[in-house]
């Protein structure tokens, strides 16, 4: 999959200039970091999205987000948001404001 420039500046105007924050390319895509903890990441048609273990049911009720699998396993807690939900400017800012509450509560790595 390939970068997805338009969703990434997205994000990055979601985030602010917080401290601690950093990118990195990731997942085959590009990904935001807060004091080296994932919050999200951004590839061509998708939005992945860590909203932490038991966080994430009300996102998965949504259109077009479903529980991200990787390499056949379910990843709990994180979500993969499809175009037509992070195309969504209210729901993109929900996802990531919700990814950030749950990314400040862990340590720094």
């Amino acid at each position: 999959m390939a970068r997805d420039a338009g969703l990434e500046e997205l994000i990055r105007e979601e985030l602010g200039n917080r401290s601690g924050l950093s990118e990195k390319a990731m997942f085959g895509g590009w990904a935001f970091l807060l004091n080296g903890n994932l919050i999200c990441g951004a590839r061509e048609g998708s939005l992945l999205v860590r909203l932490g273990k038991g966080n994430d049911g009300w996102a998965l009720a949504l259109p077009d987000i479903e529980l991200m699998v990787m390499n056949g396993r379910a990843m709990h807690g994180w979500v993969r948001a499809g175009a037509d939900a992070y195309g969504d400017d209210g729901l993109r800012k929900r996802l990531i404001d919700a990814a950030l509450a749950f990314i400040e509560t862990l340590p720094p790595k």
